[in-house]
């Protein structure tokens, strides 16, 4: 029983420290000087990116055979063919290219108690694909292929402390997904750990409190998608946050907080819960397969692009990048270029004054256990003029009729710059009546913050776009919106 409540004891503390950096809006670098450092970055780290020919890559190769797009040195990644039979669904069978990445990369972060208040050692980084440049990113970001220098570039800073984890206290660790609907079967480590060793700051590294991160969050194109997800796997939840931070007066900061707050019970019991995602993988008969590239139906390669016929999902593109500030100073690759700017949204509500979300069982052929929690809504609305009526995601119309004074939380954020290629989705939280969709369907259920905390200590249950509005989610406890 001692060492129960000992463990006990440890995580409430834990949580108690997370909230304490979440409420803390400035730090051993002060938002001003953060802006000033920032702007600087930007303006100095910029890369070249130009698009070229799929057939001009250096050291990329389509195999002849097969029609694959892939490195010479075998590692990176493809771009490969994916074929994808979903029973029931309005498009019940499709082809695509899909980006087959097998190898697992390091997502990590850093942390540090610095005058008694928990830090976050943070990254501007400059991805080709980011629409914007310079965005804050994990303290290490890299895949195997990077830090195990593939490439024959720089090592990758900072990264014992993610190889070697026993001198130091880890917080939060677990494989996580990325996109469904353009990555087969990829997964990264999502890794946060503190230490209490003297770090040396490099050029281009800036320590953050929680809470300057989440005030970062409502700027378009600040926060990259690989520090959000991080950031939500934090256990940023205990029993009684609520309590510790009353906010008098704002109702809706303080729903947010009880959301956090272990003792706030939810509609849905853990145990409900995890018997729906169960019953929901059990029941979706999915079949996803590797096809050749060249056997993807309605979809045609051109000198510069791999597109579908109808113009609208995406674009498969080549580009040459030069840039100052990286292991390797020039390379070429191909990218995958999303049509349209993307949604992904939350409802909430209130019920007995604890905020719930609702959540979507979704089906992605890219997915390894067929089924993950995603946003309420997440599509691109502009695909729905090619697509079945039937295709059209419930509370679509919903959220784009959203009237401003319903909307928590609303911001334009990109997507993995690695690997995309300006991708960018607008995240929204919109706030609805305590009784709205009391039954919203079979698909769907309505969740608190710290049951999705909970499960997000955990692989293939929360998707990468949810795992985004979690983060946001939580920015939401430590500002009044």
């Amino acid at each position: 029983m001692s060492g129960i409540l000992a463990a006990l004891t440890t995580d409430h503390r834990r949580a108690v420290r997370i909230a304490e950096s979440a409420q803390a809006i400035e730090g051993v670098t002060t938002m001003a000087r953060f802006h000033d450092w920032f702007a600087e970055r930007r303006r100095t780290d910029v890369a070249r990116v130009e698009r070229v020919p799929l057939d001009a890559l250096d050291r990329w190769r389509t195999d002849p055979g097969t029609g694959d797009i892939g490195h010479a040195s075998g590692r990176f990644f493809t771009v490969t063919g994916l074929s994808a039979e979903v029973a029931g669904a309005a498009v019940p069978a499709w082809t695509q290219p899909i980006v087959l990445q097998p190898e697992i990369g390091i997502l990590g972060i850093l942390a540090k108690e610095i005058d008694g208040v928990l830090h976050f050692l943070m990254q501007a980084k400059n991805e080709p694909g980011n629409p914007d440049g310079v965005e804050i990113s994990p303290t290490v970001q890299a895949t195997r292929s990077n830090y195990t220098r593939v490439h024959q570039g720089d090592p990758v800073p900072y990264l014992d402390y993610f190889r070697d984890t026993s001198r130091h206290r880890v917080i939060a660790d677990v494989l996580q997904s990325e996109q469904g609907a353009w990555f087969f079967q990829k997964r990264n480590r999502n890794i946060v750990v503190e230490t209490t060793d003297d770090v040396e700051v490099l050029p281009g590294f800036v320590w953050l409190t929680l809470g300057q991160i989440h005030r970062l969050l409502a700027g378009d194109t600040v926060v990259n998608m690989e520090a959000r997800t991080v950031l939500s796997c934090l256990p940023f939840s205990g029993v009684g946050l609520a309590a510790s931070y009353p906010f008098p007066g704002q109702a809706f900061r303080q729903s947010v907080l009880r959301s956090c707050s272990e003792e706030f019970g939810g509609l849905h019991g853990i145990g409900d819960i995890l018997s729906w995602i169960t019953e929901t993988r059990s029941r979706r008969e999915v079949r996803a397969r590797r096809i050749p590239l060249r056997e993807v139906r309605l979809w045609h390669r051109g000198e510069m692009d791999i597109r579908h016929e109808s113009g609208l999902f995406f674009r498969v593109v080549g580009v040459r990048v030069e840039t100052g500030h990286r292991e390797v100073a020039r390379w070429d690759q191909p990218l995958v270029q999303p049509i349209g700017l993307g949604i992904n949204a939350f409802l909430v509500k209130q019920v007995d004054g604890v905020l719930h979300a609702l959540v979507h069982a979704r089906v992605q052929p890219g997915y390894l256990d067929v089924v993950e929690l995603a946003p309420t809504v997440q599509c691109t609305p502009g695909n729905y003029t090619w697509l079945p009526e039937a295709a059209r995601p419930p509370f679509l119309d919903e959220v784009l009729a959203a009237p401003p004074e319903r909307v928590r939380f609303s911001s334009v954020l990109s997507e993995e710059g690695g690997r995309f290629y300006q991708a960018r989705n607008r995240y929204v939280i919109i706030e609805t009546d305590a009784d709205h969709a009391p039954d919203p369907g079979p698909d769907y259920r309505w969740l608190t913050l710290h049951q999705l905390v909970g499960l997000l200590r955990h692989s293939h249950y929360v998707n990468v776009e949810a795992r985004s509005l979690v983060a946001c989610l939580h920015s939401l406890a430590t500002q009044a919106p």
